[in-house]
């Protein structure tokens, strides 16, 4: 099954519930080498989901000294098909490595890509 790292809105609960069907566990993680940053969400069904106009976002900065805090989640294949359809065209689902050593699915600024 494949792991996601959410260091956003996929963490709240109503926002899982609306997207997977159900409420997700998940353990606590970093995302080194990326800092956060903030994009306004224009997308009104998003909006309408998540409750917020802006979302953070991160973007890579290649410093292992940056970190962002997030929660891994084990999800299903079709979990993160619908997971790609919440997120929009800002945001680009990369694997990376975690702080804790495994490899998972986040999404990143598309700007770079």
């Amino acid at each position: 099954m494949p792991l996601l790292f959410s260091y956003g809105t996929l963490q709240n609960p109503a926002v899982q519930r609306a997207n997977f069907g159900r409420e997700l566990e998940g353990r606590a993680d970093t995302l080194p080498g990326y800092a956060e940053r903030l994009l306004e969400i224009t997308d009104p069904a998003v909006v309408a989901t998540s409750g917020k106009t802006h979302h953070p976002i991160v973007v890579e900065t290649g410093e292992d000294a940056d970190r962002v805090p997030g929660t891994v989640f084990e999800i299903t294949e079709e979990e993160l098909i619908a997971a790609d359809k919440y997120e929009v065209d800002d945001y680009h689902r990369v694997l990376v490595s975690l702080g804790s050593g495994v490899r998972a699915w986040v999404y990143v600024s598309a700007a770079a890509y």
